[in-house]
């Protein structure tokens, strides 16, 4: 009888652990920890104001820019990924805030070319360049200095999603007219990336490595000082 005892208990043992086990939930994906260049920061008092838009690109020379100017200007950032130029309609005032911008670098463009499954624009031409030309607008009464970003070049290859370099050459001649239309500085990382693209940029990715990251940021930090500069000598 302890013998038959003992095995029904064994038994009911086994059952409710088998229960417990289907019924504990899976073990929830760690969220991958925010991107450092996201984080808000404290202007350091009598420096001049920075803001930088843009989409992950701009992310990754965020912080390289920021070391580069430190001591120069308070380089702040959108505190996302800018996306497309409908994103940017719809959120650059929020985006602005109530301070006051003494120098705006801004680019929209890779995520308006890229095609979807029907190969078609994520955001059209015509639909880019009326959505730039209200986002200048907006941009112009800030008051800041602005300089316009060229959209880096796409690597050849099949990448996921789908952008091509022809695209990026058609919007970037679009923006650069609407640049010149409004007297905007431009400051042209597609020239400045396409000769080294192959030592820069990661294979088959429209993204770049660290010492890439580090050489956009570089000429970025250069565009940005030489505003500023202009912009302290102005009576």
């Amino acid at each position: 009888m302890v013998f038959q005892g003992w095995r029904s208990a064994l038994a009911m043992v086994c059952i409710t652990s088998t229960t417990l086990c289907a019924q504990a939930p899976a073990a929830a994906k760690p969220k991958p920890p925010p991107d450092p260049s996201l984080a808000l920061i404290q202007d350091q008092p009598g420096l001049p104001r920075v803001l930088l838009i843009g989409d992950s690109i701009s992310m990754g020379y965020t912080l390289p820019v920021r070391e580069l100017l430190a001591g120069q200007a308070n380089v702040h950032r959108i505190p996302t990924n800018g996306a497309h130029t409908e994103r940017g309609v719809a959120d650059l005032s929020k985006w602005l805030g109530e301070g006051r911008w003494d120098v705006i670098h801004f680019n929209w463009g890779l995520h308006d070319l890229k095609r979807n499954e029907d190969d078609k624009h994520q955001i059209p031409i015509t639909e880019y360049e009326a959505n730039l030309r209200a986002l200048v607008t907006q941009l112009k009464a800030t008051g800041a200095t602005l300089i316009w970003c060229a959209t880096t070049p796409v690597p050849a290859g099949d990448l996921q999603p789908p952008r091509r370099d022809a695209d990026v050459i058609a919007y970037n001649a679009a923006a650069a007219r609407i640049m010149a239309e409004n007297s905007i500085a431009i400051d042209d990382l597609y020239a400045f990336a396409l000769p080294r693209l192959h030592e820069i940029q990661q294979p088959v990715n429209v993204h770049f490595t660290a010492a890439g990251y580090r050489a956009l940021a570089g000429e970025v930090a250069q565009v940005i000082a030489t505003a500023l500069d202009a912009r302290a000598k102005k009576p």
